[in-house]
């Protein structure tokens, strides 16, 4: 995990990141909860992290990936993104976790996701140091504020 660039001081960057691990935490929790019987718990859960990565995805979506696709360079990166948050939404709003093969599916889903996490907060996530000026943080800041009401980014 980098460290060295210093995206992670910023807020929104910040935000996102604990997302990622937040979305990370339920799926994990999801598979301990059906692991020891509690399905009903489990579906629960799912729907939560699905929730949780939707408001998400459309946060960066609208502003990080939106303002970062004009150039050909950072969009053949985005695309792909973008394609496995659809993919990543389809199944979770299939899975049955009271199906061990669902359950597998899931446990391979949270594996993945942190490989594409690592592709956001590795490779575009420090990009923006250098390609953002204020009013693009400003855009980004303001899409991650539609897709979170009634939030505020953690400034501290």
């Amino acid at each position: 995990m980098c460290h060295y660039c210093g995206c992670r001081q910023i807020p929104l960057i910040r935000d996102y990141i604990a997302e990622h691990e937040l979305a990370l935490g339920l799926g994990v929790r999801a598979l301990e909860e059906a692991g020891r019987g509690a399905v009903t718990e489990a579906q629960a859960t799912v729907a939560e992290m699905r929730a949780e990565l939707q408001a998400h995805w459309q946060g960066e979506e609208e502003g990080v990936f939106a303002l970062m696709r004009g150039e050909e360079l950072y969009r053949e990166h985005i695309d792909p993104l973008v394609a496995e948050h659809r993919e990543l939404d389809a199944l979770l709003g299939r899975l049955d976790m009271a199906s061990a093969d669902d359950r597998a599916r899931l446990r391979h889903e949270v594996d993945e996701l942190r490989v594409h996490i690592s592709k956001e907060e590795d490779g575009l996530f420090p990009v923006t140091l250098v390609e953002f000026n204020g009013p693009e943080w400003d855009a980004a800041i303001a899409a991650w504020e539609r897709a979170h009401p009634g939030r505020t980014l953690s400034y501290d």
